[in-house]
C-alpha cells in the first residue's frame, strides 16, 4: 500500500471509530486527524470537508451490515437454516461493533438522504428467493401468511434493537457489561426458535 493510500485508510479508520462513538455532529476533524496521526490539512486534502468524510463513513457502515444480511436471505438455504445463521452472524457482528446500530439510526434520521443514496446505488433488496420460500410454506400449511417485508423487518428489529437501546437497558434492566454479553448469548440461542415458532399455524 502506498503512503497516500495508507494515510487515507488511517483517516477513514479513525473517522469510523469517532463517528460511531460520538455521532457526526459531535465529532471534530481535529480529533479525527489526531486519532489518525495526520495533520488536519491532510484530512481536508483527501476528503475536502467533514460532511464528505461523514458520507464516506456512512457508506462504509451500511456496507458492513446489509450485503451479508441479504446474501444469507437470498441464498438457497432453507428458512430453518437461514434464520439461525442470520441471528448468529449479526449478533456476533454487532457485539464487535456495539456503536454501529445507534450511529446508523441517528444518521438516517438526521440525514435521510444518505440512506436513500446508498440504496439507490445498490438497487432493491434481493428478496425473490425468500418470498418464494415463505409462499411455499404458506401453501403447504406449515407457516402462517406474512408479507416478506414484515418478515425481514421483524428479524432485523429483533437482532438490532438490544444494541440500539443498550444504554436504557443498562439503567432500567441493570443489564450491563458481562450481563449484557450473557443476554446476547441467550438471545443467540433462543431467538431463531422464537421467530420460526411465531409463524407456525
Amino acid at each position: 500500500m502506498t503512503d497516500e493510500k495508507e494515510s487515507r485508510e488511517r483517516i477513514l479508520d479513525a473517522a469510523h471509530t469517532i463517528f460511531l462513538r460520538r455521532g457526526t455532529a459531535s465529532a471534530r476533524t481535529q480529533e479525527i486527524a489526531d486519532e489518525a496521526g495526520v495533520n488536519k490539512a491532510l484530512l481536508h486534502y483527501y476528503f475536502g470537508s467533514k460532511e464528505a468524510l461523514a458520507e464516506e463513513i456512512f457508506r462504509r457502515a451500511i456496507g458492513d451490515f446489509f450485503p451479508r444480511f441479504f446474501a444469507i436471505l437470498g441464498s438457497g438455504l432453507s428458512l430453518d437454516e437461514k434464520v439461525p445463521l442470520v441471528v448468529e452472524t449479526y449478533l456476533d457482528f454487532l457485539s464487535s461493533r456495539p456503536y454501529l446500530p445507534g450511529y446508523v439510526v441517528s444518521e438516517m434520521h438526521v440525514h435521510p438522504d444518505r440512506i436513500r443514496a446508498v440504496f439507490a446505488s445498490r438497487g432493491p433488496a434481493p428478496l425473490d428467493v425468500l418470498t418464494r420460500q415463505i409462499e411455499e410454506r404458506v401453501a403447504a400449511g406449515t407457516m402462517r401468511h406474512i408479507a416478506v417485508e414484515q418478515f425481514v423487518m421483524n428479524l432485523v428489529s429483533l437482532i438490532v434493537y438490544p444494541f440500539v437501546v443498550r444504554p436504557a437497558m443498562e439503567i432500567v434492566l441493570q443489564v450491563d457489561g458481562d450481563r449484557f454479553d450473557a443476554f446476547i448469548s441467550e438471545r443467540r440461542r433462543t431467538l431463531p426458535g422464537f421467530v420460526l415458532n411465531a409463524l407456525r399455524p
